[in-house]
């Protein structure tokens, strides 16, 4: 941070309070800034720096709150920590010191049931955190252990929890794992003394070795759609969110034929990391890191089917996030290994991103909107 105080929010360029703000996270362990607040031209989809913030080592992924006044990160780190943000006009103000997830190298988070649930990949567990009505956050967190393991050795050894994801309603948080090749449906707790633990409902199977990463709901609520890091690969599967039964229906490579195989031993050296889908449910889009692209799914009318369209390059290497805007026009990768955010604008009858421009963030992670 050269001359600047740590934990203080710095300028580094004209503010400009008029549209939505993004938030970029990113790996300061690996130089980058922390958090990095950005304007967005609601035209163009251009990205305009204005502040940063270090108050949290590698904070990696990041959840605003619904009414958009606070902004919640994780502390990817062995020891695993989460923290809570106030959205001021000068940049997120942190709230408190960050709470320990009692849990090691948290990778993702969301807000489910009153409580802050951290997916915690090396440690392979779920853990809860209960939000205050100021916005901070509570403690000690409530920790569900996953179990298991997986056929790649190397990568599949125990579990590790990457992802959480409140389902429509409220009433399940899914988790996908992906040592175990599996995702678990949860409730969080209500039984006394239990108040806010994650408890497993149900665990569904997915392919051995696929390594499910992350997930997302269709529009209607109806499927949940998995994306695997290791293989190019995504799964459809039709959700019932009055049982909370999750049905695998069937696989979609994200490469075309020939377009390299799977991450690690059986090389291609693809290590598929995002996926997120159009407001209309018409389109999915998912980041590939290795091949540096994003690719084009186009889903039926049903959601039960995924068809790629095509592939177009990511605009850096190692795309690690991707976010769609919520008015739906415009894509965003995170770009960690070449330090940038690229912007695209979607055509809305191909699905197809044309890119827009770019922006430095060093070892930049996730971009979330408010």
């Amino acid at each position: 941070m050269g001359t600047h105080k740590a934990h203080k929010a710095r300028r580094t360029c004209k503010a400009d309070n008029r549209g939505r703000r993004a938030y970029i996270g990113s790996f300061t362990a690996a130089g980058g800034p922390g958090i990095t607040t950005a304007a967005v031209d609601p035209a163009s989809g251009a990205l305009t720096p204005l502040y940063v913030t270090d108050a949290v080592p590698n904070p990696s992924y990041l959840a605003p709150s619904p009414d958009g006044r606070y902004l919640y990160a994780v502390s990817e780190t062995p020891d695993g920590a989460a923290a809570a943000f106030a959205l001021t006009p000068g940049g997120p103000a942190l709230l408190a010191p960050a709470v320990p997830v009692n849990g090691a190298d948290p990778t993702h988070l969301a807000l489910a049931a009153g409580h802050l649930v951290t997916a915690n990949y090396g440690s392979g567990s779920v853990s809860a955190l209960p939000v205050r009505a100021d916005g901070s956050l509570g403690g000690p967190a409530r920790v569900l252990a996953h179990q298991g393991s997986g056929p790649r050795t190397d990568r599949q050894e125990g579990p590790h929890a990457h992802a959480v994801l409140p389902a429509p309603g409220g009433r399940w948080l899914l988790s996908a794992d992906l040592g175990t090749d599996s995702v678990r449906v949860c409730v969080l707790g209500a039984a006394e003394g239990a108040e806010g633990t994650p408890a497993v409902h149900d665990e569904v199977r997915l392919r051995p070795g696929s390594g499910p990463r992350h997930l997302a709901f269709h529009p209607r609520g109806g499927h949940v759609y998995a994306i695997h890091e290791l293989e190019p690969t995504v799964t459809v599967c039709r959700w019932d969110g009055e049982g909370g039964v999750l049905t695998p229906l069937g696989e979609t490579r994200l490469l075309p034929d020939g377009g390299g195989g799977g991450g690690g031993r059986r090389c291609g050296g693809t290590f598929p990391s995002a996926l997120v889908l159009s407001p209309d449910g018409g389109f999915a889009w998912a980041a590939n890191r290795g091949h540096d692209s994003l690719s084009v799914l186009r889903l039926d009318a049903s959601g039960d089917a995924a068809t790629l369209v095509t592939t177009v390059p990511c605009g850096g290497r190692w795309p690690r996030d991707l976010a769609l805007h919520p008015d739906g026009r415009h894509l965003y990768a995170a770009n960690e290994r070449s330090g940038d955010v690229t912007w695209f604008t979607v055509d809305p009858d191909t699905g197809v991103p044309a890119r827009g421009g770019s922006i430095e963030v060093p070892a930049a992670s996730c971009v979330v909107f408010v």
